[in-house]
């Protein structure tokens, strides 16, 4: 029984990362909103690494790709990219207080963000502008709020 309330949990909390993910915001705001999925995805396989994996990342992702309207798979690939990181690296990152974990969430978001910048810029020459690093930024503060949350959504 406390697995099917494990999937569950896990899927309700990454369906609200979905819709903060594309929640409207005033423009100045858009620009700092950190990608909730990923940090979502990666606090999951960080607690569950046996529950949530490389394909849990490819299917929202895909989801993600369709909702961003975005190139079919960028998010995908991303996603799943910084997760098999996460995965080899589990057992050590569980170890780390949390500021150690932030920046280790730092360099997934940052080579997350670089993914996707190299995917734009293959549709089409892209200029990397300094608001770039804003959601990378914000999804590292927001690393500390998201751990406590989920680790409350998975102790609850």
């Amino acid at each position: 029984m406390n697995n099917d309330h494990n999937s569950v949990r896990i899927f309700v909390t990454l369906i609200i990362a979905m819709c903060l993910r594309i929640a409207p915001l005033p423009e100045s705001l858009a620009l700092l909103n950190p990608d909730w999925v990923l940090l979502v995805l990666i606090y999951w396989s960080l607690a569950i690494p046996e529950k949530v994996g490389i394909s849990y990342a490819w299917f929202f992702g895909i989801l993600t790709d369709v909702l961003m309207g975005r190139l079919f798979g960028q998010y995908a690939l991303s996603y799943s990219l910084i997760i098999y990181m996460v995965l080899i690296w589990h057992r050590q990152l569980r170890q780390f207080p949390l500021p150690q974990q932030s920046a280790f969430v730092f360099g997934c978001l940052l080579i997350s963000q670089l993914l996707l910048f190299w995917f734009e810029n293959l549709k089409a020459p892209a200029q990397l502008h300094g608001t770039f690093w804003l959601p990378v930024l914000s999804g590292t503060a927001s690393w500390f709020i998201v751990y406590h949350v989920m680790r409350f959504v998975r102790r609850f």
